[in-house]
């Protein structure tokens, strides 16, 4: 299964133009474990590793770990999360990560800089200081500038490849949901980035697959027909959550502070 992961590209599935790749696997690894929006919280992703990693060594066979997207803004330590992800993890665990909202705009942003970008209100000013640049000038060029001396390109690299879906029988991991009546296939990443719980609700239940996602802070995990909610708002509660999901149990969360 680990092979599965690294030559996941011929698995790559991208029907509407310009959207982001989709991840489409045959089979599923004995256990998956996905965290819900780190938002820039990178020592509390550290500890969550650390139990995910000890979690891990209690159970045999193949083990993926799913990013659920919105990596950045809000939370201090944007550009460490970024990193983090971009390192490869513990051997006996493959690591995906899914593009979120934030990354979206913040890719946006970075194409198109100025003071006025909505980023900038939606915690892109904590990302920034993140990396060394304190304040945004009015100045296009000088903001470019910064950017560019500060933002290293293999993060922005990292944000454009991230695919925007993952399917395996039985479970379907996106950032925020997914439209009613479209086949995976054919979703749109303004949707599976963007879309908010009550948009999934009618149909979630009579899929064949559970949807598992983020995108919507909840005080606890959420466990609704056909969907999982695992972002419990860390920036802003304290708390960062992960979700095991194995063949034969049921759904185990993991959090941590």
């Amino acid at each position: 299964m680990m092979r599965g992961i690294h030559d996941f590209m011929r698995r790559i599935r991208m029907p509407v133009s310009g959207q982001r790749r989709k991840l489409f696997f045959d089979a599923a690894p004995d256990i998956i474990y996905a965290i819900g929006d780190v938002h820039g919280c990178d020592d509390m992703l550290g500890r969550l590793e650390d139990l995910i990693f000890e979690d891990s060594g209690k159970h045999d066979g193949t083990k993926w770990l799913i990013m659920l997207g919105d990596y950045v803004d809000r939370g201090p330590k944007s550009a460490s999360v970024l990193q983090r992800l971009m390192t490869a993890p513990r051997a006996d665990i493959d690591r995906v990560c899914l593009a979120g909202n934030h990354e979206s705009v913040m890719l946006d942003f970075l194409r198109n800089p100025a003071r006025t970008h909505r980023w900038l209100e939606l915690g892109g000013l904590e990302t920034l200081r993140s990396y060394g640049i304190p304040t945004v000038p009015d100045n296009r060029d000088a903001l470019k500038g910064l950017l560019q001396a500060h933002i290293p390109s293999e993060h922005v690299a990292f944000l454009e490849s991230l695919p925007s879906m993952l399917s395996v029988p039985g479970y379907c991991f996106v950032h925020a949901g997914l439209k009613d009546g479209v086949a995976l296939a054919q979703q749109r990443d303004s949707d599976l980035l963007w879309l908010r719980p009550t948009a999934v609700d009618k149909t979630a239940a009579r899929n064949d697959f559970v949807t598992v996602h983020g995108h919507t802070p909840v005080s606890k995990v959420e466990i609704a027909p056909g969907r999982i909610n695992i972002d419990t708002g860390a920036y802003m509660s304290g708390v960062l959550t992960a979700l095991r999901l194995s063949r034969g149990r049921a759904p185990a969360v993991l959090q941590c502070r």
